[in-house]
Formats: C-alpha cells, structure tokens, sequence
C-alpha cells in the first residue's frame, strides 16, 4: 500500500507541477514511441536534438547545421541568355505552355537542383530491465529550454533531462536514479549516413566520423566528427567495441559534441576533428548543475524578452497532445500562449548569430532524402521563418539571415550577369547551405527571378526596427545590387507599356487560361517585389546620402510599373490579365505580399484594394496546408479582422489528417504541411502578434485584430515596433487598452492607434495630425489600383480607432491609462 501510494503522489506531484510551476511547457503521459514527430526538439542553433523519451531505449536523434550533402559549387545555367528574347517572344504572343518547355531548357539548372541538410545519427541509451514502467512523464519546458522524461521501474524514480547548451555549444544528457547504484545501461550510435563510421576510443569515447554524401553529381565534402563522453558518479564505465557500459552509477551525464570542416559557403578548411574535441574539452570538466544554470540564463536573455497572458481554463490541465485534439471544441486560450512561445523558442533553437539560418524544417532533421531537401525554399518558407524575429524582440537570431542575404548578394552576381545580362544580383526560388542561385525544380516553379528581392526586404525591415545607420551602411551594397538587377531587367509590356518582369510567374500556380502554365509576364507579386525593392533602396540612398543619380533612376522606373488590378469577381488580381479563378484554392496566396508582409494594401489607406484582399481571401477559404494557415492569420489580422484570424489558429491547431485536405500540427507541435515544416510554427507566432499589435501601416496600433474569445482580459509585454520602440506591457480588459507602457529607444514621434480613448499618466495627449513625422512610418503611397466595371468595392467596416501624437526622446518611457 505504502509503494502504491507513493506511486500516487508522486504522478499527483508531477501533474501539478507540470501547470504550476510553468504554464509553458509541453508535456505527454507517454513516450514517442517510433515517431520522430512526437520527439521533442532541442537547440543551441549549431547543434540540435530530438529526444524521444522512451523507456528501456531511448533516442536522441542528432543534428549540426553544417551538415549538408555536396561542397561548394554553382548551378546557373548559361543558356538562359541567348534564349531570354524568345522566351519574352512567346510569353507575349500569350504562348505560356511553349515558353516553359524553353525555359525548361535553358533556364533551369542542368547541375545541381539544390543540396540537403542531413542528419548526423542517433545515440541510443539502452536500459536493460525497464521493459515494465509505470508513473511515466514527459515534458519541455520552454522557459528553461529542457526537455525532461521521468518514469518508475520497481521502487526507482529514473529521470532524464536534456540541453543543448548555448553557452558551450554541446548537446547534454543528465540521467539520475532515486536509488544509489541503479543506473546500468549501454550508450551506442547509429547513423544513415553511408560514410560514417562509428567506434569507441582508448579514452572510452563514444565517436561518430564521416563525410556526407555525394548529390546531382555534387561531391559530398563536409567532414563531420561526433564525439560522446559519459562522467559518472559512482558505478564503473566499460566499453565493447561497439558501445559504452554504464553500471551500478548513481548519476551519468553525458556530453556530446558535433562538429564539421565547413567555414563558410566556398570554404571547408576547418579542422572538425579539433573542433569537436575543443568544445567537449571545455564543456567536460563543468558540473552538470552549473552548466544548467548557464544554459538557461543564456537562453532566458531572448526569451523572458516577451510575456503572453491570455487567460487559463480547466483545459490546460490536460497533457498537450490532448490539448491538440480538444482544441476546436473546448476554449484554451493559454493553449495559444503555448504555441506561441513555442514558436519563439523554436527560432531562438535553431537560428543563432554565426550559425545558419533556420531551414524548412529549422535544425531538426532525421531523412538523408528530406522533403524538399530541407534547404531554403525562397518564394515563401525562408522569408516566414523570420516574421517573428525583429516583432517578437529576438532580433539577434535574424542575424544568421541577413548574413545568408549578403552571401547571395555575392554569389547572386554571376547569376544575374550571366543568364540574364544584368547587373546587381538575383536568387531564384530555393538555394542552399553553398549559396546557389540558379533556378531549380522545372520552370513551373524555379524560373521565379524573385528569390533575391525578396530576401532583401528583411535587410531592410531589421533597420527598421533598430535605426542602426552603421548596420544600413553594411547593407546597402545588397539592398542596392536588389534593386539594380530589377532596373536592369524591367521590359516595357508590348500592350501594356507598363515596365514588367518576362519571363515571370506566380509562385507555383498557375491560371487555366495559360494551359496549365505558370510562365507570364508582370505578375502581381513580383510587381510589389519590385515596387518595394526600389522604395527602400530609394529611401536607404537618401539616409546615407549617396546614389542620387541611381535613386532617380529607380523613381523613375517605379512610376512606370504596372498598378495593382481589381478582377471581375472582385478579387485582386493574381496575373496581369483578368484569369483567376474564383474557386481556386490553391495554397499560395502570393499577391497578398502586398497586403502582408508588405503594407501597400491597407484598410485606413487603400480601401478598394482592402476589398479586393478580402475577396481573394474568402474565394480562396481557409483551410490549407500548415505555412499557408499560418499567413493567413497574419492576413486576417491586417484585415482587422481578429476573429476570422482566430480561426485560422483553430484550423492551424488541429491534428494532422484531420483537416480535409489541409494541414495542421503534429502532437509534438511542429507545423504540418504535411509533411513537417517549421514555417508555419513561425507564421503563426507573427500573426498572433499582429493580432496584438502592428506597425507597418503608419502608426502603432494596439489591439488592431482582438478575437471575441481574447476580449475578457489579457496581457503582453516586450513587442518591438518600428522606430525603435517597445512595448514594455499592455494590458486590456473588454477590448479595450487600459494600461500601455511604451519605451522609445530612438526618440521621434510616437503615433497610438488605439480601440479607446486614452490619457498620458503625465503629459498631455494629443490627437494626431497630417503625416507621421517619424521617418520610420513613411509609407510609399499606392498607387490606385486599376478596377474591372464587373467588380463591386465593399468599403471595410472600421471600428472606431483613437490616434495620438507623442513626441518622444531616446531611452524614455511613456505611460498611457484609460480615460
């Protein structure tokens, strides 16, 4: 009775710490079993982990951002040049089909179509006897950045927790007994990579060595080095030839370190057997328990930046796969503050300054063949991996992005130069760990020419945010080589006579008029790249006061491309012509850009492209793959809309399979495409802070999107907004603001969009007037929209907003109550 009882307590215990002491934590009652989806991830952005938590066999499934398939190498394909006028020739003379099957030919890479981010291996612990387990637990916390399983065999509390340390850059693996003396198990590593070769040192370590694979006739050069070592206390340490032998220990901790050859995108000098062994050297002498501490204060340093408060229920009680399928039909708000935040912590885990930047599937991995090569899909997945990160107050982990722009904007030269005689840089849709920018897939995808100007956006949004002039100085060779390609390649439209990119396509769809074919010319994505491009490399000239004669040049060029088009069916137009479908419902949503991540669409300044957004939008539906519901929230919440975008988190938040014919999420909380892709983690992380608050279209707006279900009361601290400013806390209650603290870091104007009217706690608040005088809420105006005379203009419906005026001084706080 007494072991039964004690059996009870302890599960009791275990529960109500799991909601007690954090609310943020995902937590299962059961293992993953063989499901890499039900693992739970850990990262230090260089190494990373999936920890299972099984019993009697546990997995940790390994992997290092620098290993990738293939070595340095470029895939342009020269052709393109001599071909490009035919090419324009039968886009024009409206011969799609026929200028594919060219472009197919002469644009698309006849090298490689893009390398892999690999998997490392797996190290298995083996715990003889722990077959029969009961009391079982596991979770990860993510304001510690843990993960932990506990479980009981016989009368032993056995307890694992795993880190992958930010300050000593190793993966660790803490294992304790409640009994002295009954920790036994065996530690050895398999691996799907060909070349690896795994054995056990004189020093009793356990290592992993090898090369990855060749790929698309890409020679496989990056060397990699993998080395485990176990410190015990008590017990003895053994070894056979294949594995480490722990016995009769009453703790174990061990470390493992992960290393390649890779310095950079053309260069694998590095020594990754040094390397590997320098990190394990330093981290091994450490206590686990100091380690710890250093570990979590490191990462809390970006995490603790923002708080989310939502609100509990009694349905946060249960463990989160549950949450998971009760989600549609219960009311969970903190389920939403979980997600995220998980986000956030997925991005601090998997981008960190002089790493990579996060792939399609972040640093997690475990295919040799990964979907999509796991590499950098650059019409979309790339880009959405880093909406949260200057809003959400993680700036630093955009730094590893903004440095892969750079790169590209080097590599990106000979790309532009060579296949289509321009200047400046260009990247198509997909590049990878050794900086391709040749076009890849088949030209129904890869010949969109607008990978390069995308990317360059983020460039410029973190200045945005920071008003660094130093940082615009390091970065404008690339927002202006952006800017170069365009000007360079713009073709005046032989009907039109508007300047348009030809060849040109809408990412991955394509209009039944066109037989299929997505080659066209002017498409309205590219046409907001392309208005973008120009207005901040114009903009970043004028602030660093330099180009003038190219500024002009590109004011020029801007005023002559083709204007957004309102449709027949009151839709904004995908193409050029008037051919979209109203019952298509394919997942891009590309001419959105405009609406978001842009801001040329806006519900206070472009009312008729406001309502033709919102036609696509409902023409299109909502449920979808997994990234493609995550922009949907942060487009509904540009609509104002805050309960059409909660909806789209409940659609995001459904079991994959569950959703017909659409995506959702898996029970560890990664996104479902299907399969996994962490895009739409971080897309949906973004729009939940738009719901909250924005400042792309002008002003600071608090509570723009607020859902009915949020209205009661919450809170939310530590939001970046443009012009430096921050938002130390605001909370509301009934919809309405009642307390805003805001820190202005770089002075200037501060103009409040608020649902209510507000007063300063000291100071006079004064309504807005005229234009914002802040530089940083300048907005290049849209120009207005072409509109078919079938098409029928719904005005939005605008709640009332109050709007102030408060001039700011750098590092001072200002303090808004209700009225």
């Amino acid at each position: 009775m007494k072991q039964i009882l004690f059996s009870f307590l302890y599960f009791v215990t275990i529960a109500c710490y799991s909601q007690s002491n954090s609310d943020l934590k995902l937590w299962y009652n059961q293992p993953s079993g063989n499901v890499w989806e039900n693992a739970l991830p850990v990262g230090n952005g260089f190494q990373a982990a999936m920890v299972y938590g099984n019993v009697d066999t546990e997995t940790i499934q390994l992997n290092e951002g620098t290993v990738w398939s293939g070595s340095p190498n470029r895939n342009d394909n020269p052709l393109a040049l001599d071909s490009l006028a035919e090419i324009r020739k039968l886009v024009f003379e409206g011969k799609q089909k026929q200028a594919e099957k060219l472009a197919d030919r002469v644009i698309i890479s006849k090298k490689s179509h893009g390398q892999m981010f690999e998997p490392v291996g797996e190290l298995h612990l083996s715990f003889n006897g722990h077959e029969k387990y009961s009391d079982y637990y596991r979770e990860l916390d993510l304001e510690k950045a843990v993960a932990k399983t506990s479980y009981k065999v016989g009368d032993v509390i056995y307890t694992r927790q795993v880190i992958a340390s930010f300050p000593d850059r190793v993966v660790v693996v803490r294992l304790t007994a409640s009994k002295p003396g009954s920790l036994l198990f065996n530690a050895f590593y398999s691996t799907p990579q060909p070349a690896a070769q795994t054995k056990i040192t004189a020093a009793k370590e356990l290592t992993i060595a090898g090369t990855t694979i060749d790929h698309e006739g890409v020679k496989g050069m990056v060397k990699f080095k993998g080395i485990t070592r176990i410190k015990l206390e008590g017990g003895t340490l053994s070894a056979t030839d294949t594995s480490l032998i722990v016995s009769n220990a009453n703790a174990a901790t061990i470390y493992i370190s992960i290393a390649t050859n890779f310095n950079n995108y053309n260069d694998l000098g590095g020594d990754e057997n040094a390397r590997a062994s320098s990190y394990l050297d330093k981290a091994f002498p450490k206590e686990y328990d100091d380690m710890l501490k250093a570990h979590i204060s490191a990462y809390q340093k970006f995490f603790k930046r923002v708080k989310l408060d939502l609100g509990v229920t009694d349905a946060a009680k249960l463990p989160t796969d549950e949450r998971l399928k009760n989600f549609n039909s219960v009311n969970d708000p903190q389920f939403v503050t979980l997600y995220y935040q998980y986000g956030r912590y997925l991005l601090i885990s998997s981008s960190q300054p002089g790493g990579q930047p996060a792939t399609l599937q972040g640093i997690w991995n475990n295919k040799m063949y990964p979907p999509w090569d796991s590499k950098y899909t650059i019409n979309i997945n790339t880009e959405m991996n880093y909406w949260p990160a200057e809003k959400t107050n993680l700036p630093e982990m955009h730094e590893p992005l903004i440095k892969m722009v750079k790169e590209l904007a080097v590599t990106g030269q000979k790309t532009a130069r060579n296949m289509y005689s321009t200047r400046g840089w260009m990247a198509h849709h997909n590049t990878d760990i050794w900086r391709i920018n040749g076009g890849v897939d088949g030209a129904f995808w890869g010949l969109w020419p607008n990978g390069g100007g995308w990317l360059s956006q983020h460039l410029w949004e973190h200045y945005l945010y920071n008003g660094d002039k130093k940082y615009l100085e390091s970065v404008y060779p690339a927002l202006k080589g952006a800017a170069m390609f365009y000007a360079d390649y713009l073709i005046e439209h032989p009907k039109y006579h508007w300047l348009v990119v030809c060849p040109d396509e809408s990412p991955e769809n394509a209009p039944a008029a066109h037989d299929g074919s997505s080659i066209d010319a002017g498409v309205t994505m590219t046409n907001q790249i392309v208005f973008d491009v120009f207005s901040n490399a114009i903009e970043a000239a004028k602030i660093l006061n330099r180009d003038q004669a190219f500024a002009d040049t590109l004011q020029h060029k801007r005023s002559r491309l083709a204007p957004m088009h309102i449709g027949q069916y009151s839709q904004l137009q995908e193409w050029l012509d008037d051919v979209d479908d109203p019952n298509d419902k394919h997942r891009h949503i590309s001419h959105l850009y405009g609406l978001f991540p842009s801001n040329q669409i806006s519900p206070y300044r472009t009312p008729e492209l406001y309502s033709a957004a919102k036609n696509t939008l409902l023409q299109r539906g909502d449920v979808s793959t997994g990234w493609s519901m995550g922009w949907k929230v942060n487009w509904w919440a540009k609509m104002l809309d805050g309960n059409h975008a909660y909806k789209l988190i409940q659609n995001q938040l459904t079991p994959v399979g569950t959703n017909e014919g659409g995506g959702g999420t898996y029970n560890n909380l990664f996104d479902a495409h299907p399969p996994f892709q962490i895009d739409g983690n971080f897309g949906c992380t973004s729009g939940i802070t738009e719901m909250l608050m924005q400042s792309e279209d002008g002003d600071l707006q608090l509570l723009p999107a607020l859902p009915d279900v949020w209205q009661s009361a919450g809170s939310i601290s530590g939001l970046r907004a443009r012009g430096g400013f921050e938002l130390i806390s605001m909370e509301w209650k009934d919809g309405k603001v009642v307390k805003a603290v805001i820190k202005s870091r770089l002075g200037g104007n501060l103009r409040l969009r608020m649902p209510n009217e507000m007063k300063q706690e000291s100071g006079i608040l004064k309504n807005a007037s005229g234009d914002n005088a802040n530089p940083f809420y300048s907005i290049e105006k849209t120009p207005p929209p072409i509109i078919s005379d079938k098409a029928v203009i719904t005005p939005p419906d605008l709640k009332q907003t109050f709007v102030y005026d408060i001039p700011t001084q750098a590092g001072k706080i200002y303090t808004l109550i209700v009225k």
